[in-house]
């Protein structure tokens, strides 16, 4: 007997990782078909870039998923539309680089304190706990517990200073991936390092 999708949903959104891929293969192909790409990102940004990391996200997020399966193909594509928006905002800041959107760490070796400014928003600075070397060691461990992918680029962007194309050359991934890998990674940090943790302090 073919399991109903509400109850392959159900299965998923308890943490059943099978039937969480079950329901992407339902769904994943039609919306990888409907991602339409500029013609002009096609040579720097592909398709399997976008829904790769789409997958993982679902995954991650599936458990907070509070819609029924109708409404599950509608948050796939959302998530894999905001994930093209944002590795074709990537590309083009690359492009026309704005002051404070640099996607290079600056060649004066404060790469740590720009990362914690990028996780921060700008708004805080390392707290006492986390002052220095400590700082560096602190990111670090927090790197390590993140996917592969999502440290391997932080760790090439920010702490080697190593341009975008050679990043992505190094990963066998296009331009556009690293951008998106590297959106997300500042992202998942900036969550695991808020204005709840001791890594910060804000301004008064």
């Amino acid at each position: 007997m073919v399991e109903a999708e509400d109850q392959i949903l159900r299965r998923a959104k308890e943490g059943d990782k099978n039937a969480l891929g079950e329901l992407l293969l339902r769904h994943g192909r039609l919306i990888r078909n409907g991602l339409d790409i500029n013609p002009k990102w096609q040579s720097v940004l592909e398709v399997n870039d976008v829904m790769q990391v789409t997958y993982f996200e679902a995954f991650e997020q599936i458990t907070r998923f509070e819609g029924d399966v109708r409404a599950f193909p509608h948050w796939l594509r959302r998530i894999a539309e905001n994930n093209l928006r944002d590795a074709i905002q990537g590309l083009e800041r690359e492009k026309r680089p704005q002051p404070g959107q640099r996607v290079q760490a600056p060649e004066n070796g404060d790469d740590i304190v720009w990362l914690q400014d990028l996780i921060s928003g700008g708004g805080a600075t390392p707290s006492r706990h986390a002052a220095g070397n400590e700082a560096r060691l602190l990111l670090e461990a927090e790197m390590d517990k993140l996917p592969a992918d999502y440290g391997k680029v932080l760790r090439l962007v920010f702490l080697e200073g190593k341009p975008v194309g050679e990043v992505a050359d190094f990963m066998g991934k296009t331009r556009g991936a690293v951008h998106l890998l590297r959106i997300r990674a500042v992202n998942r940090l900036r969550e695991r390092l808020g204005s709840g943790s001791q890594f910060f302090s804000y301004h008064a």
